[in-house]
């Protein structure tokens, strides 16, 4: 019989387990904080990412997480953009800029590629084998 516990992955605290990985607590956190930028949003449309920040004490990481999770709309707001999780540069959707995300189609297919074509060569060199082992037979 296992206890149906677990630490908060964001303050540490044992909690009963639930399906956002973090306590009551911080949860409510959370939702407040979310709150404090939902308000302030409401007065100053056109702030930028880092205003929001400052002004309502919540991190852009969280800010960030919650437009994300599409708790929060930055299509009106021209100014609101956060980081591409690989180069940094400012994007307003998606988690990776486009040409991070065409690097990484094009890295990708070339695996491919090479992975077919190190299966192909393997086929080939054993067939190889098989024809010399064959050959060595008739001799014999």
């Amino acid at each position: 019989m296992s206890l149906n516990v677990d630490n908060c992955n964001r303050c540490g605290k044992v909690y009963i387990k639930n399906t956002y990985g973090i306590c009551g607590n911080c949860i409510k956190s959370i939702d407040l904080q979310y709150e404090k930028c939902l308000k302030y949003l409401r007065e100053y449309r056109s702030c930028s990412i880092n205003e929001l920040s400052e002004a309502t004490e919540v991190s852009v990481s969280q800010i960030t997480k919650f437009i994300r999770e599409g708790r929060i709309s930055i299509k009106g707001n021209a100014n609101m953009s956060y980081d591409c999780e690989v180069c940094g540069t400012q994007i307003r959707e998606h988690t990776m800029c486009e040409p991070c995300r065409s690097r990484l189609a094009k890295e990708t297919n070339q695996m491919r590629e090479d992975e077919t074509r190190k299966k192909i060569q393997e086929v080939q060199s054993n067939k190889a084998t098989y024809n010399i082992r064959d050959r060595l037979n008739d001799r014999l």
